[in-house]
């Protein structure tokens, strides 16, 4: 399985640590040592997941090697549809023209990219697509309550999107060389962790701690069971991209990995946790960092609980 082209669309609005003092008392050093966190990226009124993707996919388009239509599988990956019939997947499908695609969004928390990766890798397995379009992203800020000083000052919005074949299409391809996601619900606070339930209108976030400590085990685990798989160790690696729900998360699987500083990438201080998009829109940020043969590993952990990773050869 290889990646085609990745793109990505972050709105241009940052809203900084200040406002939530303001909302809630915090401090400025309170969010950059709890969470990293500087500012976050907000959509407008106006955007939503949907506009946010076919965004993300205009910005890719210019490194695709072929031509859109040419798609025959969409997912969107989301936990904050728009519309919950007319998907992201569905809009894409219309405004790009790509009539002969399935089209469909999945949900699995913050690991729904690399589940939607996955669930591609099957259909490329059984011969029914052969070309696919991941669409992740998440509009927090439509379910986030600013005022909450527990889990409001950690949410961005953003999208991210990656062309995927069951064969090598370009030289400039890089490899999927595995996937694997859990789910994680009979863990621990499992689907009580965090919720966003459609009546209440608000992500949630009453075990942090909890959260806290199996993002910390998990996000790791699934990436040394790959590394291992494919006779590799962290030492191996060329970067490790965490998702971005607290940088204290990130620097802890560092310590605990002897993973470099400079090894680990990251958008956190800024864009705050971008929910979906989160992983992959690093990822599509830091390609022209890429080289050959560097090897990346993504690993993500997300509410419910769900976790995953994607071992990338580029």
């Amino acid at each position: 399985m290889y990646v085609n082209a990745t793109g990505f669309y972050i709105p241009e609005q940052r809203i900084d640590n200040e406002y939530f003092t303001q909302k809630t008392g915090l401090t400025d050093d309170w969010f950059i040592q709890r969470t990293g966190i500087k500012t976050r990226s907000r959509a407008r009124d106006d955007e939503n997941v949907n506009t946010m993707s076919v965004e993300a996919v205009k910005n890719a388009l210019p490194s695709l090697s072929y031509d859109i239509t040419e798609v025959d599988l969409i997912i969107s990956a989301t936990y904050s549809p728009f519309d919950m019939l007319g998907t992201a997947a569905h809009v894409v499908q219309r405004v790009f023209n790509i009539p002969d695609a399935k089209a469909f969004s999945i949900t699995s928390a913050c690991s729904s990219f690399i589940n939607a990766l996955e669930i591609a890798e099957g259909y490329f397995a059984t011969g029914k697509a052969k070309k696919a379009l991941i669409l992740g992203g998440d509009k927090n800020s439509a379910y986030s309550d600013d005022n909450d000083p527990k889990t409001g000052h950690l949410w961005g919005d953003a999208a991210a999107v990656f062309f995927v074949s069951a064969d090598r299409i370009s030289e400039n391809d890089s490899e999927i060389l595995d996937i694997n996601t859990e789910g994680l619900g009979c863990v621990s606070k499992g689907p009580e962790g965090v919720t966003l339930r459609l009546l209440d209108q608000i992500i949630a976030m009453p075990e942090g701690k909890d959260v806290f400590v199996q993002a910390c085990t998990y996000m790791p685990k699934n990436a040394q069971y790959l590394l291992e798989m494919h006779g590799y160790s962290f030492d191996d690696l060329s970067y490790f991209i965490g998702h971005q729900a607290n940088m204290r998360i990130l620097k802890n699987i560092a310590e605990n990995y002897k993973i470099p500083e400079s090894k680990i990438l990251s958008n956190i201080e800024e864009l705050g946790n971008t929910g979906s998009a989160s992983c992959a829109l690093v990822f599509a940020q830091n390609q022209p960092k890429f080289r050959k043969g560097d090897l990346v590993c993504i690993s993500a952990f997300g509410g419910g609980y769900s976790a995953g990773a994607c071992l990338v050869s580029i």
